[in-house]
């Protein structure tokens, strides 16, 4: 029992430390914009998302969680080697596209490693297909939703300005990019705190002899919001660099547009339960307020390094994964 509660913890804690490498990778995400738009400095962008991704949790139902936890792998075939295994094939492919500026989906990471490590044990019957459908589809949906509504914002919002100074455009739209940055720290915490959580909790649920109804408990909730929160805070200076400049200049009119544009994308898939990228999302809302100006403002080939990144992730989580599984079962 006592080796048990060990193994318990000691999961728990890499299942954090993925939460907290998450903030870390995706906050970006959060502060891109505001950051090359020039309306807030780094270090007070960081501060601005992390306390807006700590308290998501209070604005969100636990959909997504319970989609992750038990909508992905059957929680049949749960244990402490497919949860240990799909951390780290999560972990090991973050810290590599983070070491190289890539914006990676840590989400699908996650997805990739429950897929490759539950795969590993029961076969393809472990997986419910339905459920990484709609995860999958989100890969296309999410920055394609994310591209339209930030586009068609940006096309909105320049024709009622039209008679305004660009002075004085700009002079308002710093001040909404608060605003706007404020929205998709929420929903960036919203949605991804939520796959740690799930992770969390389904790993409880087989430690309880899969008895009872599937919750989050609410110690799961607070820890998880904590630890992304505090990722943020640390930023992810490489991958800031690439989101908020590399990809298209922005001015504040585009960043607000960007940044809505993307929160209303996270915030209908946390609504529906759907684990999406927000760096997926994000990357097409930019993409869109670029494209709203000239299509050559955007540097396709930056837009197209990352959509590849995007296309490998959840197979190459799941092959490394799936490795991790292999060799801890055979060490144990």
């Amino acid at each position: 029992m006592h080796d048990f509660s060990l193994a318990l913890v000691g999961l728990v804690a890499v299942a954090l430390a993925f939460d907290f490498l998450n903030g870390l990778h995706d906050a970006a995400n959060s502060i891109a914009t505001i950051v090359s738009t020039r309306v807030l400095r780094p270090q007070y962008a960081v501060l601005w998302a992390s306390f807006f991704n700590f308290i998501a949790f209070m604005f969100f139902g636990l959909h997504v969680a319970k989609t992750v936890g038990a909508g992905i792998v059957s929680p049949a075939i749960i244990d402490d080697y497919v949860i240990f295994a799909a951390l780290m094939g999560a972990i090991s492919w973050n810290l590599i596209t983070w070491a190289l500026g890539i914006p990676s989906s840590s989400s699908h990471a996650l997805i990739g490693g429950l897929v490759g490590a539950g795969g590993a044990k029961g076969g393809s019957a472990a997986i419910i297909w339905s459920g990484l459908l709609k995860t999958s589809s989100a890969i296309v949906l999410s920055p394609a939703l994310g591209f339209f509504l930030a586009l068609a914002l940006v096309l909105a919002v320049t024709w009622l300005c039209a008679r305004r100074t660009p002075v004085a455009v700009d002079a308002t739209f710093r001040w909404l990019q608060f605003f706007s940055a404020s929205l998709y720290s929420l929903g960036h915490g919203g949605n991804d705190a939520q796959k740690t959580m799930g992770v969390i909790a389904v790993l409880l649920y087989a430690h309880a002899g899969q008895q009872g109804e599937f919750v989050v408990p609410g110690w799961v909730v607070i820890s998880c919001q904590v630890a992304m929160a505090l990722g943020t805070l640390l930023g992810g200076w490489r991958i800031v660099h690439t989101m908020g400049s590399r990809i298209t200049r922005l001015t504040p009119l585009q960043g607000f547009c960007a940044e809505t544009g993307g929160a209303a994308t996270l915030f209908l898939a946390t609504g529906l339960g759907v684990p999406v990228s927000t760096t997926h999302t994000i990357t097409g809302a930019i993409v869109g307020v670029g494209a709203a100006r000239r299509v050559s403002a955007v540097r396709w080939n930056i837009a197209r390094d990352i959509v590849v990144a995007w296309v490998v992730t959840l197979p190459m989580a799941a092959l490394i994964s799936a490795l991790c599984y292999v060799l801890a079962r055979w060490l144990s």
